[in-house]
C-alpha cells in the first residue's frame, strides 16, 4: 500500500511539474508575442506615420513648406597657417565664405575684416592636425569660427562659415 501511495504521489508531481512546464511556456510565449506586437507597432510608427508628404504632394488642407530666403555670402580671404606639431611643419590653408541675410550685414562687417582675420588666425594657429580628422573635427572647426566672427562683428550677425577648401598639409 505504501508503494501504491509513493506511485501515486509521484505521479501527481510529475503532473503537476508538466502543467506548471506548460503554463512557463505559455507565459514566455505570451511575453514573446506581446513585445513583436510592441515592436512592430513602434517600427510602424517611426517609419510610416512620421514621413511627411514631399511638397509637391502636399494635399489642399496640408500647410505648404516654407520657401527659402535668400542669403548673400561674402569670401574672405584665403588663410595659410601653421599649426601647432611636436616637430615637422604642419600647414592649413583654408578659403572661408560668410552666409548672412542681406548685403546691408554685409556692409556692416567688412570694417571688421581685420579683427576677423585675427581672431581666425589666433584659432587655428593653436589647432593641431588631430583636431581636423573626420567630419566631427570639421563641424567643431567650423562652430568655433561661427561663434568667433559673431563676437567680433556683433551687433552683426553671422549666419554660417563655409568651407570652399580647407588643405592640411
Amino acid at each position: 500500500m505504501a508503494d501504491e501511495n509513493a506511485a501515486a504521489e509521484d505521479e501527481g508531481e510529475d503532473a503537476a511539474e508538466a502543467k506548471g512546464g506548460k503554463k512557463k511556456l505559455l507565459l514566455f510565449a505570451g511575453l514573446g508575442l506581446v513585445l513583436l506586437l510592441a515592436g512592430g507597432g513602434a517600427a510602424y510608427y517611426f517609419l510610416v506615420m512620421n514621413q511627411q508628404a514631399p511638397a509637391s504632394v502636399a494635399g489642399p488642407g496640408e500647410p505648404q513648406p516654407e520657401a527659402q530666403r535668400p542669403v548673400v555670402f561674402y569670401d574672405l580671404p584665403e588663410m595659410t597657417v601653421n599649426l601647432t606639431t611636436d616637430g615637422r611643419a604642419t600647414y592649413l590653408k583654408v578659403r572661408i565664405a560668410l552666409e548672412v541675410e542681406n548685403r546691408a550685414t554685409i556692409d556692416q562687417i567688412q570694417p571688421y575684416l581685420p579683427r576677423i582675420l585675427d581672431a581666425f588666425q589666433i584659432y587655428l594657429r593653436e589647432l593641431r592636425p588631430a583636431d581636423l580628422e573626420g567630419s566631427a573635427g570639421l563641424f567643431r572647426l567650423k562652430e568655433q569660427l561661427l561663434r568667433r566672427i559673431n563676437l567680433a562683428v556683433y551687433p552683426a550677425r553671422v549666419d554660417g562659415v563655409l568651407f570652399k577648401e580647407i588643405l592640411v598639409q
